[in-house]
């Protein structure tokens, strides 16, 4: 029962401290003169998947490394199936004015490169480097497109205020600087709570380190998400609950997979190659049509992402 009380706790440290992260550097690096578009396509990127990057190196260190491909695996398939589906039975996400194209081929050609690596596993610091490589690809890609976009919307290069999570143009520099240790501090007190407890309640009850990655680490560390798309849903701002899922999980394959192997080789287990990296998969492409015929995310879809999952982890579970 205590690893249980230990997991929640840990979990509670996890999305407070990833929160507290983000606010903390956001604010610095506007204080300090990055420009807010830099800081809203690398902080804010790096700072809400904090918690799954400390898990995950948490979990190679405490020598579970199964754990940690795990998380990232199971994350990727809760933010769509579990964050965009359960929003949406409170509210439809309209996705006419929201273009998420680009950014959807990206994530599908980061899960293709991931799926193929895990099949040429462990996953060692080579393969790091490859997902690391069209991690920089992907953001530079990125950067210039937002780059030409204002441009071409504004008719000159000018900086504009943006709506930063967490952005406080009035916050002092003793509550930045708070922020941040607080972050810096919370962020491994919570993924070593997480870990050792998650890693406890495998074995007590037979279970094996991927499959608690998949489902209760994984749970866990999407909460951050499952939140920011639930306000985007009820703002109706579809280009954020879509751009937030999409940028998320190309960010767990490639920078937390690919750091998180230089502490560590991930062996990929055979249930991985057999069924999760294909519910991975799977699960992206019905993504397909809200991405490119713009179609809106009712309820009813919202009912079958949901009851996908749930079947998903009844197929995990036996």
């Amino acid at each position: 029962m205590m690893d249980f009380v230990f997991a929640a706790l840990g979990l509670v440290i996890l999305v407070l401290a990833g929160d507290s992260l983000v606010k903390g550097a956001v604010n610095l690096a506007l204080r300090i003169g990055i420009p807010a578009l830099i800081v809203s396509l690398t902080v804010v990127a790096f700072g809400t998947s904090a918690p799954e990057l400390l898990v995950s190196i948490a979990a190679i260190e405490d020598g579970a490394p199964g754990l940690a491909l795990g998380n990232v695996v199971g994350s990727n398939i809760a933010n769509i199936l579990l964050v965009i589906g359960v929003p949406v039975l409170i509210a439809t996400i309209h996705t006419n004015n929201c273009d998420t194209r680009r950014s959807y081929l990206q994530m599908m050609a980061a899960t293709a490169l991931f799926i193929a690596l895990c099949f040429f596993g462990p996953i060692t610091w080579m393969h790091g480097l490859v997902l690391l490589g069209a991690l920089a690809f992907m953001l530079f890609d990125a950067f210039r497109e937002a780059k030409a976009h204002r441009a071409a919307a504004n008719g000159a290069m000018i900086e504009e205020e943006e709506d930063l999570e967490g952005a406080d143009p009035d916050m002092p520099w003793w509550k930045i600087i708070l922020f941040l240790v607080l972050g810096l501090v919370g962020l491994p007190l919570g993924a070593d709570l997480l870990v050792d407890s998650a890693v406890n309640i495998a074995r007590a009850f037979g279970i094996s380190e991927e499959v608690i990655g998949l489902t209760l680490v994984a749970f866990g560390t999407s909460l951050p998400e499952l939140a920011t798309v639930v306000m985007a849903s009820l703002r109706n701002q579809a280009d954020v609950a879509l751009g937030n899922v999409i940028g998320s999980n190309m960010f767990n394959l490639l920078a937390i997979i690919g750091i998180a192997s230089f502490v560590g080789p991930i062996p990929v287990a055979d249930e991985f190659l057999h069924f999760d990296l294909w519910v991975m998969l799977g699960a992206s492409v019905l993504l397909l049509p809200f991405a490119f015929q713009k179609a809106n995310i009712t309820r009813m879809v919202g009912v079958v992402l949901t009851a996908l999952y749930g079947v998903y982890l009844v197929m995990l579970l036996n």
